[in-house]
């Protein structure tokens, strides 16, 4: 068995942050698929509280919550470069976006007007998180600087709800008809959304735009898996 395990489901955002982690830091781990809707014993036991994907079981501990398993990876395997920022404001900012991304007020939409309320959100989140990547990258190409981050990964796989910076997004527009990364008015992200997407440890995870469309549509029409 190895040491390293991930319980989850593909493709699912908030596992996609994990393995996108795993892959920065060159680990190697089990993915073991769990079905959303017929919770197994395991995850149960590994997930008591929450009872929801993605967990991380490295030593036989368990690890649960996206961005908390993130985090774990950068500390647990620290003999290569930072998944977080080292100077403490940047890493106050990096945690501010992602909590940003993650509000539950955000992510979840039942209705039409709902959805198109959080649409005009992100469009306006997408403006200003613009200013913050002028300012933060200092001419680098991600927000980590040289090498992807913990916001690029947040960012990354942002909530089916709203469509992420990568897949995600590119299947909302589709649906929506909205673009959110528009290369005039958001030029800095435009151009960091290319790099993204070509970068190795996201290719290796994220899935193609049309099959992120079919999910989406099936998902709405029965509700969204737990995960987080």
């Amino acid at each position: 068995m190895a040491s390293v395990q991930l319980l989850g489901v593909s493709p699912c955002l908030y596992v996609n942050r994990v393995q996108i982690a795993l892959h920065l830091k060159f680990i190697e781990y089990e993915f073991i698929q769990e079905n959303p809707h017929d919770r197994s014993e395991r995850l149960l036991k590994a997930n008591p509280v929450q009872k929801r994907i993605p967990v991380l079981i490295h030593d036989g501990k368990a690890v649960c919550e996206s961005l908390i398993i993130v985090e774990y990876i950068n500390d647990a395997w620290n003999n290569s470069s930072s998944i977080l920022p080292s100077n403490p404001h940047d890493r106050a900012l990096a945690r501010f976006w992602a909590a940003y991304i993650d509000d539950k007020e955000l992510r979840e939409a039942s209705t039409a007007e709902a959805r198109k309320e959080i649409i005009g959100r992100i469009y306006e989140g997408s403006v200003l998180l613009e200013e913050t990547f002028v300012k933060y990258d200092g001419g680098k190409p991600f927000f980590g600087g040289d090498n992807v981050g913990y916001l690029d990964i947040a960012l990354g796989s942002l909530d089916i709800a709203l469509g992420s910076l990568m897949g995600w997004v590119k299947a909302t527009e589709v649906i929506s008809g909205v673009k959110f990364l528009d290369e005039l008015k958001t030029p800095g992200l435009a151009g960091w959304a290319e790099k993204i997407c070509s970068h190795n440890a996201f290719k290796e995870v994220l899935p193609e735009t049309q099959m992120l469309v079919e999910i989406y549509k099936m998902l709405q029409g029965r509700g969204k898996p737990a995960s987080g």
